[in-house]
């Protein structure tokens, strides 16, 4: 008989929810609103009122669940404390323990990120690594670092928040966490278009590029398409990018760098110019690790949090 884990991904406008096999087959994928009314207090009961329908509908009975883990968009403390959540309205509590009362499975708790980086580590791009660094590049950057097949959260959670790197000491510019020169304001979507239209003020570059008319998918086809002003944007933003992981590295040794989020969809564009800039700034021993980009897409923190479920509660 076969044994089962949930993986729950929660987002600002919508829950994603999946179940699977404990040897790590999707059995059923499905989505529910994100009630964010009431300072988000809806939303884990929401889960697992779901939850109970759609196992009741497998026909599959309470002692065959193994546990369910929850992916957070917010710090989350590795007992399951979330650190306050700003997207859900949540203030400090611990939903791991809350999710347990309501469902009566064992529950864990992880961060986004670092969910999607244990989803890639269990069947996508990084599987057979236990030493890895995952970073999501999409609106804002996030990312998720594993040692020895465990997530890092640290002391209050925020082990990972890759995009809070400080990596420019001469920014003007506020990041949205308040403070200045972070990686997240040149290696987001939104941080390569702001450094795009920098680069249109300066005028120094021959471009086709408008600065009414941008999104980083359009400055990566530029890119591609030779664009000089693109490609100054592209090389500025993976030149971050590399001082980001030198510093990550030196610290973890990773094997493996791992590009996901919605701009890795650029492809191998962004990591061939991340390695033309790491290689060169870092001793011997640090010099090789893979650049790969991520598969899970979307579904990633799904995986991850079921499989930090199996992780503590199942046998792999």
């Amino acid at each position: 008989m076969s044994k089962y884990v949930i993986g729950t991904d929660i987002g600002g406008t919508s829950v994603k929810l999946g179940l699977f096999t404990s040897e790590g087959r999707l059995v059923h994928k499905w989505e529910i609103r994100t009630d964010r009314s009431e300072g988000g207090m809806n939303v884990p009961t929401d889960i697992a009122d779901s939850v109970k329908r759609v196992i009741a509908e497998q026909g599959i009975g309470a002692s065959d669940v193994i546990g369910m883990g929850i992916g957070v968009p917010g710090p989350v403390k590795s007992d399951g404390t979330v650190m306050k959540c700003a997207n859900l309205g949540w203030g400090i509590f611990n939903v791991a323990d809350k999710m347990k009362e309501l469902t009566g499975f064992n529950c864990t708790a992880v961060n986004d990120a670092n969910a999607a980086a244990l989803g890639e580590m269990w069947q996508g791009t990084a599987k057979g690594f236990n030493n890895l660094v995952f970073v999501t590049l999409g609106t804002g950057v996030g990312g998720g670092i594993i040692v020895d097949g465990k997530v890092i959260s640290g002391t209050h959670g925020g082990g990972g928040e890759i995009g809070h790197i400080f990596v420019e000491p001469d920014e003007e510019d506020v990041c949205g966490c308040g403070c200045k020169g972070h990686l997240e304001q040149y290696a987001s979507a939104t941080g390569l278009c702001r450094v795009t239209r920098k680069l249109l003020k300066e005028g120094k570059y021959k471009t086709t590029l408008n600065a009414d008319v941008l999104s980083a998918r359009i400055v990566f086809d530029a890119a591609k398409a030779g664009d000089e002003l693109a490609k100054e944007a592209v090389e500025i933003m993976c030149r971050y990018l590399a001082q980001a992981f030198s510093g990550i590295a030196a610290t973890v040794d990773p094997e493996v760098f791992l590009i996901g989020g919605g701009v890795s969809k650029a492809g191998p564009i962004i990591t061939d110019t991340i390695k033309k800039y790491y290689i060169p700034s870092n001793m011997n021993v640090l010099r090789d690790p893979a650049f790969e980009l991520a598969s899970l897409g979307n579904d990633a923190g799904i995986w991850g949090a079921a499989y930090s479920a199996l992780d503590s509660y199942g046998s792999k």
